[in-house]
């Protein structure tokens, strides 16, 4: 049996015998008894197991250390002590021992030192935690555009196509370290051209919205951008929906309703996590997050917000300007203006990205970015370009090479129509979910700057 299975089922096992296999996450012995804080990873909670001489094995179970794997047979009882519940043990046996140099004891770690012990830290609260609301959120995430007709699209991880047009990509190459010193003749690579880990699988992901009507990628992206911020990794995943017949308007009512909808999710599959985490991790999460599922999200064009920022009462760091990205402290101020989160819509074109549907006005493209209360940029996305003449002309103005992305180009060629998509950081999402405020951490292996352990 489970742990989660025998906390769903506590009043019909109660003086019962059941069966459990975990691991000791705390042990205080006695002369004649002892007491073990006992986990098997399928559940938040832990149980106690109590034991006594009456067991044959009580000097070997005496002597486990934390970090042992034990299977366990006794009766469920209720409890003296501060729990409700425990297991009287009828039976012990030791099948994995661990010794006292065990880096996991039962005292409270940095997160930096855990970061160092990668391997063994989803085993503490904090990271059972964590790793249990990234499943969660994931499931939740496809629950909810497989529910509404979406299909899962796997878009490739080597690509020779620079989606976001930055350049900061890892390149794939087996040709030898010397030949890559001079100027490498990719021909004689394996694909016969310069290739790289992906940035996004968009470009992709809007072929196939262009067969299925509504498609999604949800997966791994990279970027060799060298930054050591609290917000950036090398490795992360993105989720990526692309729809066709579907304006800005559309895309950012999908955008609030799946943030809602993974929001509840989580807040309903996790709550004994999201206690934790409102209890030891960010206080008041629990209301930041009920209140975001009520609010209704405000819609705003760029220039607006500017407007909006220039006459606040506030000195800047960074002044804002029309035609100009927004700082951090601008999301911060917009989010606590509007007392909620707020979509901000209609960006200029000259920082946006190519593919973006170009307004009437020439100067500003139908981009999106969701601001959220706490966390700033959650999501961006963007109506796509679907004329053909205006993204060509478009790529041109920027120095692109029209030939190499022909294939994404012909889209507005082969039955073209209204489309649109968005992009969310999937690590980023959990940070806001859980408080948690280190990329590092709420990722399993984090690939950072100098750091690729395991």
């Amino acid at each position: 049996m489970d742990l989660k299975e025998l906390f769903e089922k506590v009043e019909q096992l109660k003086n019962k015998e059941v069966n459990l296999n975990g691991w000791i996450r705390n042990h205080r012995r006695q002369k004649d008894f002892g007491f073990i804080d006992f986990s098997d990873g399928t559940c938040f909670q832990h149980i106690q197991i109590v034991y006594d001489t009456t067991l044959s094995n009580f000097e070997e179970i005496s002597h486990s250390l934390v970090g042992s794997a034990l299977e366990i047979k006794g009766v469920l009882v209720p409890s003296e002590g501060k729990q409700e519940i425990e297991i009287k043990a009828t039976e012990i046996l030791v099948v994995g021992t661990c010794p006292e140099d065990y880096p996991i004891q039962p005292k409270r770690h940095t997160k930096e030192f855990l970061r160092e012990q990668a391997y063994l830290r989803p085993r503490t609260n904090l990271f059972q935690a964590v790793f249990r609301v990234r499943s969660v959120a994931a499931h939740a995430i496809h629950t909810y555009f497989q529910e509404r007709g979406f299909v899962y699209f796997h878009a490739p991880l080597i690509t020779a196509s620079d989606c976001e047009g930055a350049g900061e990509m890892f390149q794939v190459t087996t040709l030898p370290i010397d030949k890559l010193n001079s100027t490498p003749d990719y021909t004689k690579d394996f694909f016969g051209k310069m290739t790289n880990l992906t940035v996004s699988g968009q470009l992709e992901a809007e072929t196939f919205a262009t067969a299925f009507k509504k498609t999604y990628t949800f997966g791994p992206t990279f970027r060799a951008e060298n930054s050591n911020t609290k917000t950036h990794a090398a490795e992360f995943w993105m989720i990526e929906p692309e729809m066709c017949f579907t304006d800005l308007e559309g895309d950012m009512d999908v955008m609030e309703d799946m943030l809602k909808y993974i929001v509840s999710y989580v807040l309903e599959k996790c709550p004994n996590e999201m206690n934790f985490f409102n209890d030891y991790v960010e206080k008041g999460i629990l209301e930041k997050l009920n209140k975001l599922i009520q609010s209704k999200f405000t819609r705003i064009d760029h220039e607006e917000a500017i407007k909006i920022l220039k006459e606040a009462d506030v000195k800047w760091e960074f002044e804002p300007k029309y035609g100009e990205d927004i700082a951090k402290e601008h999301e911060k101020y917009l989010t606590e203006y509007f007392d909620g989160p707020v979509f901000i819509k209609n960006w200029p074109k000259d920082i946006k990205a190519f593919y973006m549907k170009q307004n009437e006005d020439g100067k500003t493209v139908a981009a999106v970015d969701l601001e959220v209360p706490g966390a700033g940029e959650l999501m961006g996305g963007s109506q796509r370009e679907e004329n053909y003449d205006k993204l060509v002309n478009r790529m041109n103005e920027m120095g692109m090479d029209t030939k190499e992305l022909d294939w994404y180009v012909n889209l507005r060629k082969y039955g073209t129509c209204i489309h649109s998509g968005f992009g969310m950081g999937f690590e980023r999402l959990l940070i806001y979910l859980t408080g948690v405020d280190n990329i590092r951490d709420v990722i399993p292996y984090p690939r950072t700057p100098n750091n690729c352990e395991y």
